[in-house]
């Protein structure tokens, strides 16, 4: 007599429970509950944040505002995650109309890939600007971003919406994230890495990503910061 597939599966389920991994529940409830905690560290973060360095971004919007034409803020169309697009916020480091001019320098690019655009020179960029950028300044005022829940302290860099355009299905995976002020491609290398090599540390941050994978970020961002390695 021929068995039945239901009566195969009951010889073969002592063998299988011990070859096939556990369930994987436990994993993702410990995640769900590790994105919560790396919620209330955002929350936390950011609120101190901008309450302590209050002076500094008082001073360096006074700065910007002062010693050239245009407003203190920047605010540009980025990808979050699942690619919602929000509002970021940055200290304008460049003159007024540089976003009109950016495709008359893409000759320049000096990210090998083709899809992140940087040059160390960058003619748009102010006196003020290349201050801010090489000790991240500008990048103070994404602390209301992370307030509001569009970005987080750490994760990808938040892309612009036609770089995600130009991106395959695996540079894709940096939107299951939100999208972080500092991240791991950021403390290794910053703008001396390649396109891939970015792609690469973002999407082993989002394949292992970790409360202590985030502390190791941020202490590393100190150190990164102070030296403005990468930074242009």
């Amino acid at each position: 007599m021929t068995a039945t597939v239901e009566q195969l599966a009951a010889q073969d389920a002592p063998f299988a429970a011990s070859v096939l991994p556990a369930p994987l529940a436990p994993v993702a409830t410990a995640r769900r509950a590790g994105l919560v905690v790396k919620r209330a560290l955002d929350l936390v973060g950011a609120s101190l944040g901008l309450l302590v360095l209050a002076p500094v971004l008082i001073v360096v919007g006074l700065l910007v505002r002062l010693t050239s034409r245009g407003p203190a803020l920047y605010r540009s169309t980025r990808t979050g995650v699942h690619g919602r697009h929000f509002t970021v916020l940055k200290f304008r480091t460049m003159h007024r109309h540089a976003d009109s001019v950016r495709a008359d320098l893409l000759e320049l690019n000096e990210v090998s890939g083709g899809i992140l655009f940087k040059i160390r020179q960058d003619p748009r960029v102010t006196r003020v600007g290349r201050v801010l950028r090489r000790f991240s300044l500008d990048e103070l005022p994404q602390l209301f971003n992370v307030l509001t829940g569009s970005m987080s302290l750490v994760g990808p860099r938040p892309p612009l919406p036609d770089e995600v355009e130009s991106y395959c299905s695996n540079a894709r995976r940096r939107l299951l994230v939100k999208p972080g002020m500092t991240g791991l491609w950021q403390v290794s290398g910053r703008s001396d890495l390649s396109w891939d090599e970015a792609v690469r540390l973002d999407l082993y941050y989002v394949e292992n990503w970790s409360l202590g994978l985030d502390l190791a970020i941020v202490l590393r961002t100190i150190r990164v910061v102070l030296t403005g390695r990468g930074a242009y």
